[in-house]
C-alpha cells in the first residue's frame, strides 16, 4: 500500500510537541488540533500542517458569565413523581440532580415558567395552590390525598455538562466549574460577536475554527454522584430561556408550556411522536440558531479563517438535514464516528465543503490505561466504518484527547498508520462517484430526514436494549448496497406520490413510538397510500412490532398486509392454523439459528402468509420470527428482531430484493460469503472486495454481468479491481 499524506487531522498539547511530530510523520496529518483540556502549542504553527483551534461560544469565559447570571443558559427540569399522602406535599427540586450543575432560576416569574402537575388527573395545579421556599429548596403544593406531582423549573446550567463530563472521565483535580452563558441573549450576543474577532486576531496562526459547537447543549444531566442521569443527544431541553420563549411566543401566536418541553418526564425524546407544539419550537430554533451561526459563520470568513462545527455539544437548532443548515455557510462538519450509521449522520450532511469524522477510541483514561485495549476497540470501529464510507465516503479522518496518552501503545500507534493509510486509498478510489445501487429504499417514521441515520441514538452509538432492531437495520442500510430516503408521515400525507420515487418501504420499532408511528397509522390517508403502493407492486418490511397500534379491532394496522398479528388476549378464541414453515430466496444464506434479539411474543400468522421461522415446540404456540406475504401485485415482510451483524444483514439484503420481487438481480456485485462486501463504482470504473473480519475468508465474487470467480482474502484484505 503506498504511503499518501494527507485528510487526517490528530491532536497536540504542548507537553507533546516532538511526539506530534512523529506521528504526523507517520500518520500522514496534515492538520493538527487543540482538545477540551489541552493548548495548542504555537512552536506547530509553522509545521507546515493546518491548524484547527477548538473554539466554545457558551464557555471558557467565567468572568463574563458571573458579571452577567441573567443571561446564563438555562434548563427545564422536572422533578420525580411524588405521592402526596396528606393535604400538603412538599417537593424538594434538586433531590436527584448534582449540584454543582443546575440552581433554580427563581430570578424570572416561576408564576409564568414553572409548572407543577398532577400528574394523576393530567392538570396543572394553579398558580396560587403552590409557593416556593428558596431557602429549603422546596416547592408547597396543596394536593389531593394519593395524587402524584411533579414540578417542572427552569435551572442555571452552572457547570457545562460537557466540561463536567470531561472532568470526570478524566479526574481532573481543582478545576474550575466553565459556566455556560446564552450567547441568544442580548448582551452576551454581542459581546460574543466581540470576543470571536479578539480570538480571531490574537490567533493569526489558526486555520480553522472548530466551533465545538454553537449555543445549545444537548440534553445531559448527573445525579448527586456526579453520574450521568439522563441524556439525549436530540434534546431540546438546554435551549430554553424567558427571553427566547417570548419570542417564541410572538412568533407561534399561542403562550409557551412548560409542558412542551417537559412531555410528562419523557423530555421529547426521540422515541415519542412529537407533538406539533414542539415541532413548532423546533423549527422556530432551527431559524433563530440559523441567523447567530451566520453571523459567527460570516466573520470567521471576513478574516479569512475555515468555520468548522463539531456535529456534538452545543449543536441543538443545527439539525445538518434541515435547509437552515445549508444556509449557515460553514465550510465543513466533523463528527464522532462510532459505527456506520454515525458515518452516514456525517456524510450525508449537505452544504459543506468537507466532511471529517472523528474515530474511535477517543484518546482519554478510559481506555488508555493499563489494562486497556485501545487496539481492540480502533479495530471494530474501523471496520464497521468503512463498510459505511465505501458507500458514502467522507473527505477526513481525525482522533482527539490526548496525544500523550497513545505513545504507551505502540501497537495502536502501528494500526492507526494502517487506518490513515488505507483510508486516503479508499478515499482516491471512490469519492465523487455514486456506488451501485441494486434498490431504492425508504425509512418511514415520524422523523424523516431531519433525523436520518441517527433517530434510534440516545447518545451515539451505545447500545440500548430497547432499540437493538431499529440500530440493526439502520447499521445494514449504513453499509449495504441501497439508495436509502428517511420519509415521514408528514411527508407521506403531503405528498402520496413519493413513494413512486422508491421501491421498498421499511418500518422498525416498538408500538406507539416515533419509530413507528403510532396513531399515524389510524390516518385513513396514510394506510391507504401504503396499501395502494404495496398492492400496486412495491415491497414492505416490517420489524419488530410495524404499524402497531390498537384501535378498530387491530394491533397491527396493516395485518392484512404483513399476514401476522400480535395476540393480545382480544382474539385467542379464535384458532390460528397456519403453522408450517417454509424454506425461502430469503433464508438460503441462513447456516444456523436466526438471530432475532428478544423479537417479540405472541405474533401469529394469518391465512396465506408463509412462516419461514419461528420460535417454540410446540407448533399451535409458536411466536412468528419471520413471514413472508403476497398483497396484490406487492410483497411484505414480517422480521421479529433484527440485531446488526453481518448475518442479519444478509438476510435484510435479501428480504429487500424478494419484496422488491428482484430475486434475481441477487448475483449482482455481490459474495456468496455475507463477511465480504463487493462495491462497485461504474462511474470510474471499478469495484473492491473487502472482508469485513479479522478472520481470512473465502468467497465467490459475482461481478455485475454475471461473472463469478473464487477469491480468498486474509484478515480485514480490501482489493481492488477494474470493472471490464
Amino acid at each position: 500500500m503506498s504511503k499518501i499524506n494527507g485528510r487526517v487531522t490528530i491532536p497536540t498539547d504542548v507537553d507533546v510537541i516532538p511526539e506530534t511530530l512523529e506521528l504526523s510523520r507517520r500518520w500522514g496529518a496534515d492538520a493538527v488540533r487543540d482538545c477540551d483540556g489541552t493548548d495548542f502549542p504555537v512552536e506547530l504553527k509553522d509545521a507546515g500542517m493546518k491548524v484547527y483551534s477548538t473554539y466554545y461560544t457558551t464557555r471558557k469565559d467565567n468572568a463574563w458569565a458571573n458579571a452577567n447570571p441573567d443571561e446564563i443558559q438555562q434548563m427545564y427540569v422536572m422533578t420525580p413523581f411524588y405521592t402526596a399522602t396528606e393535604e400538603l406535599l412538599r417537593i424538594r427540586l434538586m433531590k436527584g440532580l448534582y449540584p454543582d450543575m443546575l440552581t433554580p432560576n427563581s430570578r424570572d416569574d416561576i408564576r409564568r415558567w414553572w409548572e407543577v402537575v398532577d400528574r394523576t388527573t393530567g392538570e396543572v395545579v394553579p398558580a396560587g395552590d403552590w409557593t416556593y421556599d428558596e431557602a429549603n429548596g422546596e416547592v408547597a403544593v396543596k394536593a389531593t390525598p394519593f395524587h402524584d406531582y411533579t414540578v417542572s423549573f427552569l435551572a442555571y446550567i452552572m457547570w457545562d455538562p460537557v466540561h463536567m463530563y470531561n472532568a470526570v472521565v478524566n479526574d481532573w483535580k481543582d478545576v474550575e466549574h466553565q459556566i455556560t452563558f446564552d450567547v441568544r441573549q442580548p448582551k452576551t450576543h454581542a459581546y460574543t460577536m466581540e470576543r470571536l474577532r479578539k480570538f480571531i486576531e490574537e490567533h493569526p496562526y489558526v486555520n480553522v475554527l472548530r466551533f465545538t459547537t454553537f449555543f445549545h447543549q444537548f440534553t445531559l444531566m448527573f445525579d448527586e454522584l456526579a453520574r450521568e442521569k439522563y441524556v439525549d443527544w436530540y434534546g431540546y431541553s438546554a435551549s430554553v430561556s424567558p427571553y427566547i420563549l417570548k419570542q417564541f411566543e410572538e412568533e407561534a401566536g399561542y403562550p409557551f408550556r412548560p409542558e412542551y418541553i417537559i412531555d410528562q418526564g419523557y423530555y421529547n425524546n426521540q422515541y415519542r411522536i412529537p407533538s406539533k407544539e414542539f415541532q413548532d419550537f423546533q423549527a422556530f430554533q432551527r431559524r433563530e440558531v440559523k441567523k447567530i451561526v451566520k453571523e459567527m459563520v460570516d466573520i470567521t470568513h471576513e478574516y479569512g479563517k475555515e468555520a468548522m462545527m463539531f456535529l456534538g455539544d452545543h449543536w441543538i437548532g443545527t439539525e445538518p438535514f434541515m435547509e437552515e443548515f445549508r444556509e449557515m455557510g460553514l465550510d465543513a462538519i466533523v463528527g464522532s464516528v462510532g459505527n456506520g450509521s454515525t458515518l452516514r449522520l456525517i456524510s450525508d450532511i449537505e452544504g459543506v465543503s468537507y466532511r471529517e469524522g472523528r474515530l474511535l477510541p477517543y484518546f482519554f483514561p478510559d481506555t488508555f490505561h493499563e489494562g486497556g485495549e485501545p487496539v481492540k476497540e480502533a479495530k471494530v470501529n474501523w471496520v464497521t466504518a468503512r463498510r459505511a464510507i465505501l458507500r458514502k465516503p467522507i473527505d477526513r479522518i481525525g482522533y482527539g484527547g490526548y496525544l500523550k496518552l497513545t505513545l504507551n501503545f505502540p501497537e495502536f500507534v502501528d494500526y492507526v498508520e494502517s487506518v490513515c493509510n488505507e483510508f486516503r486509498e479508499l478515499y482516491d478510489n471512490i469519492k465523487g462517484c455514486v456506488p451501485y445501487c441494486v434498490k431504492k429504499v425508504a425509512v418511514l417514521n415520524c422523523w424523516g430526514k431531519m433525523r436520518a441515520w441517527g433517530c434510534h441514538m440516545v447518545h451515539h452509538a451505545i447500545y440500548f436494549k430497547k432499540n437493538y432492531s431499529y440500530a440493526g437495520v439502520i447499521e445494514a442500510l449504513s453499509g449495504a448496497p441501497f439508495d436509502v430516503l428517511f420519509i415521514s408521515f408528514t411527508d407521506l400525507k403531503k405528498n402520496p406520490d413519493i413513494l413512486k420515487e422508491i421501491d421498498v418501504l421499511i418500518n422498525v420499532g416498538d408500538a406507539d413510538t416515533a419509530h413507528t408511528g403510532g396513531e399515524w397509522w389510524c390516518d385513513t390517508e396514510i394506510s391507504s397510500t401504503v396499501k395502494k403502493f404495496v398492492y400496486e407492486g412495491g415491497g414492505i418490511i416490517g420489524v419488530g412490532e410495524p404499524c402497531a397500534h390498537l384501535a378498530n379491532g387491530r394491533f397491527f394496522q396493516l395485518s392484512n398486509v404483513f399476514g401476522v398479528e400480535k395476540e393480545l388476549g382480544f382474539t385467542l378464541g379464535y384458532d390460528k392454523y397456519n403453522l408450517e414453515i417454509h424454506s425461502h430466496f430469503i433464508t438460503e444464506d441462513v447456516k444456523g439459528e436466526i438471530d432475532f434479539g428478544e423479537g417479540q411474543k405472541n405474533i401469529y400468522a394469518l391465512d396465506g402468509a408463509a412462516i419461514l421461522a419461528a420460535a417454540g415446540e410446540d407448533p399451535k404456540a409458536r411466536d412468528v420470527q419471520l413471514a413472508v406475504n403476497s398483497f396484490g401485485k406487492g410483497r411484505a415482510v414480517y422480521i421479529s428482531g433484527l440485531p446488526y451483524s453481518f448475518e442479519n444483514s444478509r438476510l435484510l439484503h435479501r428480504a429487500i430484493l424478494w419484496s422488491a420481487g428482484d430475486e434475481g438481480n441477487l448475483h449482482q456485485w455481490f459474495s456468496s460469503n455475507y463477511n465480504v462486501d463487493v462495491h462497485a463504482y461504474p462511474e470510474n470504473g471499478k469495484y473492491c472486495v473487502v472482508n469485513n473480519t479479522y478472520e481470512p475468508q473465502s468467497t465467490v465474487v459475482y461481478k455485475g454481468n454475471g461473472e463469478s470467480f473464487e477469491l480468498n482474502l486474509d484478515e480485514n484484505q480490501i482489493i481492488w479491481y477494474e470493472i471490464g
